[in-house]
């Protein structure tokens, strides 16, 4: 359960006691068929509780992306039950998914994804145009966030003006700007250098214990899972280790 005080969220259930904000009861999730059948997720049980900083690793085809996929509303499982604050999301039209997408998740890619003519400013504010906020409200959480962002003064630079590691910042300030539950993170440091991937944790890192953001992160680097305090292993389609860990800093 979460309370809202001094504009902070603070997780105030056990883990023990609380309702999972995600939860996968048997997911299994299959590609192809014959020769060509590929068991990307095995029966998987898990669950995540609101306030985590999750580290998700694994090989290339571990099925650590399609986790995540699934988990962002991005796939279906083929059998199993996803649940996201108790409510099963198998049982959601695809308007109601797009919602908890639009409402509950934010989103940071290691392309950035912005749109290459138009302004930071501008990148920021799509999220609220999608749902529907006025003109004047999503300009002013637009640059609430870019500022939080240490992006103060560029808002009207567009990405080719940027630096990586400014574009990632706007990326992430556009995940934030809809005040999601959980911001979901594929290597969001991955086309940074060592400097600027530190600078990109530490911000992770602080939405998580400021603002009480459940990050979710895939990475194959340790050096950035430190940052986190779960790191969850995948490998071939199963969940080789799941531990609480002491995280950076």
């Amino acid at each position: 359960m979460m309370v809202q005080t001094s504009g902070q969220k603070i997780l105030i259930n056990d883990q023990k006691t609380a309702v999972p904000l995600i939860a996968f009861k048997d997911i299994n999730k299959i590609y192809g068929e014959g020769e060509a059948r590929v068991h990307a997720l095995n029966a998987i049980n898990l669950n995540i509780y609101t306030g985590e900083f999750v580290a998700i690793m694994g090989p290339s085809g571990s099925g650590k992306s399609t986790a995540m996929n699934i988990i962002g509303c991005l796939d279906s499982p083929t059998s199993g039950v996803y649940e996201f604050e108790g409510i099963e999301v198998g049982n959601l039209n695809r308007y109601q998914r797009a919602l908890l997408r639009r409402n509950y998740l934010g989103f940071v890619f290691q392309g950035y994804n912005l749109l290459a003519r138009t302004s930071a400013l501008e990148n920021v504010e799509l999220p609220l145009i999608y749902k529907g906020i006025a003109r004047d409200e999503r300009r002013q959480r637009a640059l609430e966030a870019l500022d939080k962002m240490g992006l103060k003064g560029r808002e009207e630079h567009t990405p080719s003006q940027l630096s990586g590691g400014q574009q990632q910042r706007v990326a992430i300030a556009r995940a934030i700007v809809t005040r999601p539950n959980v911001i979901l993170a594929d290597e969001p440091t991955g086309n940074l250098d060592t400097e600027r991937s530190k600078e990109i944790m530490e911000i992770l890192k602080k939405l998580n214990e400021d603002d009480g953001i459940t990050i979710l992160m895939v990475t194959h680097e340790p050096e950035l899972a430190v940052y986190a305090n779960r790191h969850i292993d995948f490998r071939d389609g199963i969940i080789e280790s799941d531990s609480q860990c002491k995280r950076e800093g």
